[in-house]
């Protein structure tokens, strides 16, 4: 079959698209670039907050209306969305559909599609999601060939209380290190690999359930020294606070493949509203954890997310994270106000805030890392910087954009390079003549 894949959310989901690609390559299909004169279509769906909803119905809609004009033969919803709705009847809303499978079903993709002939309509949904990919398992890369996520466990235990994942991924499962190792072995085999990124939903609480002990600083360890020349960066990614300890820190600052930058998102400072989103440390721990890892790892860049209009949070409570964050001056930040998400806990809180607050509140605080932002990045200007190369475009004269060792693709800000004749993947040094608010602006030499 001509089948198109869209994939929705976090390189987590991007990841179990990979795996699905896998699967229907092996079985002979073709993957096609384009939505419209399809086969199928498969849409591999995120649902952790209501914006992610909305966007996954709204594409759902689009994909209907295709097939509606002819131009689908089939649709398959995929992931979260199913996996958090279908017992809520979401396939009698969506009677278009031919087939619903959850976050657990993707090696069974092809039965699926066989099946989607014969039946009006498939559900398919595991109550408790169990599946784990290994290194074995199929899978086609579709991030450009010089950097590949690697999911290093699933699910999530963490059960902070604003949050679905726990409901809709299942418990954590850790992938054993060697099986990791294997497969950084793998796609090492492309010569144009350059960096690797490792996700889980909480990568910190890595090794915990199958070794009794963390065991992520082990990992670096260990992908650090792998004679792989080409392999030039290792990053983390959604790394939470209180799994923090001096190995871990030790290892980040000792090898010189694995990037400075550490992605540990903190939700809040204020210990009450802390304690109500279930986080299980308070201002203390996380100002302890910040200024170690600062002391520690040389260059360090910080990325951290906060979440505004919590239920509870006072207008004193969002003005100590404001102060907070003007005083610990992050590199990077990015703030969402509180979505209110039915089967968390945090759905039946009193003193929910107004949408209004929220908007406001989020505004005050991202005008404020807005200044922060600019600031480091001016303090930048004249320095050199090794890039690798993301995109080259038509816009003359930044046709070729890249980014640091600092920046994760997709998330964190860009480098607009002014000259170079460069290839997608390449490594360059380039010195920052320039600033912007989020961006840096700069040359080859």
């Amino acid at each position: 079959m001509n089948i198109a894949i869209k994939s929705l959310g976090c390189p987590k989901n991007l990841v179990d698209t990979e795996v699905m690609c896998g699967k229907l390559l092996e079985k002979g299909h073709v993957i096609s670039d384009r939505i419209e004169n399809t086969d199928l279509v498969i849409i591999n769906t995120c649902s952790f907050v209501k914006d992610a909803v909305e966007e996954s119905v709204e594409e759902i809609m689009n994909l209907i209306k295709l097939k509606n004009e002819g131009k689908i033969k089939y649709i398959i919803v995929s992931g979260c969305l199913p996996q958090r709705y279908i017992k809520d009847k979401l396939n009698e809303s969506l009677p278009e559909i031919d087939a619903f499978i959850g976050v657990s079903e993707l090696m069974e993709i092809n039965e699926i599609i066989e099946k989607i002939h014969l039946e009006k309509q498939m559900i398919s949904v595991r109550n408790h999601p169990d599946f784990l990919y290994n290194h074995q398992t199929p899978r086609i890369i579709l991030t450009p060939q010089h950097f590949a996520y690697i999911k290093i466990a699933e699910g999530c235990d963490n059960h902070c209380h604003y949050c679905m994942i726990p409901k809709i991924r299942g418990v954590y499962r850790s992938r054993k290190m060697e099986d990791i190792i294997e497969e950084v072995k793998k796609l090492s085999k492309n010569p144009f690999l350059r960096e690797i990124i490792l996700i889980a939903q909480d990568t910190t609480w890595y090794g915990y359930d199958i070794y009794g002990e963390y065991k992520l600083a082990e990992l670096l360890k260990k992908l650090s020294l792998l004679k792989i020349k080409h392999l030039k960066w290792i990053r983390v990614m959604y790394t939470h606070p209180n799994h923090y300890f001096d190995e871990l820190i030790e290892v980040m600052a000792k090898y010189p493949k694995i990037c400075p930058y550490l992605d540990i998102p903190l939700q809040h400072i204020n210990n009450k509203i802390l304690k109500k989103m279930n986080r299980k440390i308070s201002r203390e721990g996380i100002k302890t954890i910040i200024n170690k890892v600062r002391n520690k790892i040389p260059n360090l860049v910080l990325r951290t997310t906060f979440i505004v209009g919590y239920p509870g949070e006072t207008k004193k409570d969002f003005n100590e994270l404001l102060t907070y964050i003007k005083e610990e001056k992050f590199d990077k930040l990015g703030a969402f106000a509180y979505s209110r998400e039915k089967g968390t806990p945090a759905y039946d809180f009193s003193h929910q805030v107004s949408l209004k607050e929220k908007k406001e509140r989020l505004n005050l605080l991202m005008l404020a890392q807005q200044d922060i932002s600019k600031e480091k990045n001016k303090s930048l200007v004249g320095q050199v910087k090794e890039v690798i190369i993301d995109e080259i475009g038509s816009k003359i004269p930044f046709h070729v954009i890249g980014r640091t060792m600092t920046d994760a693709p997709e998330i964190d800000g860009k480098v607009y390079i002014k000259n170079g004749n460069l290839k997608v993947g390449e490594m360059a040094k380039v010195k920052i003549n320039d600033s912007t608010e989020y961006d840096l602006i700069g040359e080859i030499i």
